[in-house]
C-alpha cells in the first residue's frame, strides 16, 4: 500500500510518536493510504480535500481514526459496493473485505491494535447476527 501523509511525512511521524490520533483512508483496492493527524484534516471528506482529491471518493475508502488503543472504523458501506444488489451480502463482503485492508494499512503504520465498530455504525449488525 503506498501512502500519501498530510501535511508530510515528518508531521505524521510526530503524531504517532505523541500517540496522537490519526485519520486513515484506506482504499477498498488496498493500494492507497492516505494519513493525517486528526488536527490536521478534522475529517475524513476534508483529509480527501487537502490532498487535492474530490470529496466524492469517500466512498472509494474504508475510513479509520487510528491510534494506539485501537483503530475506530466509520462503518458506511456504499449501495453500490462492488455490484452486489443484495445488502446482506454487500455488508458481509464489505465487514470481510474492510479487516482485510484495514489490518494491512494499520500493520503497515507500525500499529498493531484492535478494530473496533463504534456503536453508532453498527445499525448494519442486526440483520448479519451482530457480527
Amino acid at each position: 500500500m503506498k501512502f500519501t501523509y498530510f501535511p508530510d511525512h515528518k508531521t505524521v511521524k510526530q503524531a504517532i510518536k505523541n500517540n496522537d490520533p490519526l485519520l486513515v483512508l484506506l482504499s477498498f483496492d488496498s493500494k492507497i493510504g492516505i494519513v493525517s493527524n486528526i488536527d490536521d484534516a478534522m475529517e475524513h471528506v476534508i483529509l480527501l480535500k487537502k490532498i487535492g482529491r474530490k470529496e466524492t471518493e469517500i466512498d472509494s475508502f474504508f475510513r479509520i481514526v487510528l491510534n494506539h488503543e485501537g483503530a475506530d472504523w466509520t462503518f458506511v458501506c456504499p449501495a453500490d459496493y462492488q455490484g452486489i444488489r443484495d445488502r446482506g451480502k454487500r455488508i458481509e463482503k464489505f465487514y470481510n473485505d474492510g479487516h482485510k485492508v484495514i489490518e494491512a494499512g494499520v500493520r503497515q503504520l507500525g500499529y498493531d491494535v484492535p478494530i473496533k465498530i463504534p456503536s453508532r455504525f453498527r445499525r448494519h449488525f442486526t440483520e448479519l447476527g451482530g457480527k
